[in-house]
């Protein structure tokens, strides 16, 4: 693995909400894309009324809708969850052997030092295969677990694209998906979707290691009055792979 030197206080990660509020159905928080995008250049999250899988790459936030379209979004679209950070890599690995989707995550895992920090993954190169979801536009207290059973999948082969996510430690399970969560962007950025599965061919994996977590808490009235005592992590489990 290559390392590179870097400023330790550019390694954070925000969050504009934490996950249990989606996980439970909250699915409006109002939060313009604008204002996320002071915080990052990089990451994913999903849109008000859970409409599409968000993938920002290079400053640029991208839609796939439910039904797999792909497309720019204009700065004063809300979100109700987004995961972000101005990504500069601090080491590097390249695989240069076909890796089916165990493999690759414990690759994946190889490259981390700690499971105890957040991490950012910038994953490019050739696929064999990809598989990813996306979710169609929803009412709020749908819970997640109910909307994914019915999620669009989508299935592409021999593609050249980028993965784009984080590595979340599972004492963090309430704030941010916990283990490896990533979003698909092709090169012609005509497809994509959330990960659920992939195989490899040759990629290249850049990492950012997060040690300061930045979160906003929404003012909105549901998240306000919700009581989350609620155990999620079976429904997050469920609704992320």
């Amino acid at each position: 693995m290559a390392i590179i030197p870097f400023d330790p206080g550019k390694s954070r990660i925000y969050l504009s909400s934490p996950v249990n509020a989606l996980v439970e159905g909250i699915y409006e928080q109002n939060i313009p894309l604008s204002e996320i995008r002071k915080h990052g250049d990089f990451g994913l999250g999903t849109f008000n009324d859970l409409d599409g899988e968000m993938v920002m790459l290079d400053g640029q936030v991208y839609r796939v809708g439910g039904d797999g379209s792909v497309n720019l979004v204009d700065p004063e679209t809300k979100t109700p969850f987004a995961c972000v950070t101005f990504f500069e890599r601090m080491s590097y690995e390249n695989s240069l052997v076909d890796m089916a989707y165990p493999q690759f995550l414990d690759w994946l895992a190889s490259l981390m030092p700690s499971p105890n920090l957040f991490y950012a993954f910038r994953i490019e190169g050739e696929f064999k295969q990809v598989k990813t979801r996306s979710v169609p536009k929803q009412e709020s207290y749908r819970p997640l677990v109910e909307v994914t059973k019915d999620q669009p999948e989508f299935y592409f082969h021999d593609i050249a694209g980028t993965l784009v996510g984080f590595f979340t430690p599972a004492f963090m399970s309430s704030l941010s998906v916990p283990g490896i969560h990533l979003h698909f962007l092709s090169d012609d950025r005509q497809k994509g979707g959330h990960l659920l599965e992939c195989h490899t061919r040759q990629v290249r994996a850049e990492i950012q290691f997060l040690y300061t977590l930045e979160l906003s808490l929404p003012r909105s009235l549901d998240y306000l009055g919700w009581d989350f005592q609620r155990d999620i992590k079976k429904d997050l489990d469920q609704a992320e792979k």
